[in-house]
């Protein structure tokens, strides 16, 4: 069971990088190294908030604003 728990976070991972990908035209990696780590909740959030993004500036104030993001 944690196991699958675990798969679908990193679904859910997966799925908020790739509709970065798609709706800023691609993600630095330097950016996706500070996405990666985060917790679940920020991940659900963050898939949130990409909607509301038009460039890369509004994802980095999304992260400057993510505590999770911070402690990296």
């Amino acid at each position: 069971m944690e196991r699958g728990i675990e798969q679908g976070r990193d679904r859910e991972k997966a799925l908020v990088l790739h509709l970065l990908d798609r709706r800023l035209g691609g993600v630095e990696d330097r950016l996706l190294d500070r996405i990666r780590p985060l917790p679940i909740d920020d991940i659900e959030a963050l898939r949130e908030a990409l909607l509301d993004f038009e460039t890369e500036a509004d994802l980095l104030t999304w992260l400057s604003q993510c505590p999770a993001s911070l402690a990296e």
